[in-house]
């Protein structure tokens, strides 16, 4: 019976992370505000760079908000109910679920860097350090805001692996996390190796790359 409740408690704050992660600000700001769904423009990806490539304006700020918040949330109730670093990566492997695949948007949604980082710096600052750390250092150096993605999903589970060698069951949760954000990107990989990759800008453009 104890087993059957602890399963039970875990089901539930899957479900209810993962519904936080359903609700993308890129999907509900362009399609219900603005009337224009983000998929159907750049490179169909229902994320931040994206929304900020197709339509830029004060509304980005609006996605940011959405994306950290879920994050924030999911993170803090898998923390509260569960109780330790485990149930932290718990609640953030379905919160980046329910972002990348969210039922109600017909499972196309983003690829988890911004609340994928939210998620990170709500677990332990030394990790948010390494995962934004280097993405910012990428980002910035090369434009490619890809390359830093990918170097945040790759980084994440060695960063935790280092920062919590015991906990096994959170460093496979990590390398869950980290493996979604790069294989989200497998798209932008092969553009990179082709030079094809659009650089990222801070005035938007209508139609790009992400």
């Amino acid at each position: 019976m104890m087993w059957f409740t602890l399963f039970l408690i875990y089901g539930l704050i899957a479900l209810a992370c993962y519904f936080l992660g359903c609700f993308n600000g890129a999907v509900i700001v362009s399609k219900y505000i603005l009337r224009d769904d983000v998929r159907n423009h750049g490179s169909g990806n229902a994320g931040l760079t994206n929304f900020h490539r197709t339509f830029g304006g004060g509304l980005t700020f609006v996605v940011i908000l959405c994306d950290v918040l879920k994050a924030v949330l999911a993170v803090w109730l898998s923390r509260t109910i569960l109780g330790g670093v485990t149930a932290e990566y718990w609640g953030a492997l379905f919160c980046l679920l329910g972002h990348m695949f969210p039922c109600m948007f017909h499972f196309k949604g983003g690829k988890g860097i911004l609340s994928g980082g939210a998620a990170a710096l709500m677990i332990d600052w030394r990790i948010a350090l390494v995962v934004w750390g280097g993405f910012l250092i990428l980002a910035v150096v090369t434009k490619y805001v890809s390359l830093g993605s990918l170097w945040a999903g790759a980084s994440f589970p060695f960063i935790t692996w280092y920062c919590y060698p015991h906990l096994w069951a959170a460093i496979l949760l990590a390398f869950l996390c980290g493996g979604l954000v790069v294989w989200q990107h497998r798209g932008n990989v092969k553009r990179l190796l082709s030079g094809t990759e659009s650089k990222f800008s801070l005035h938007h453009k209508k139609e790009g790359q992400t």
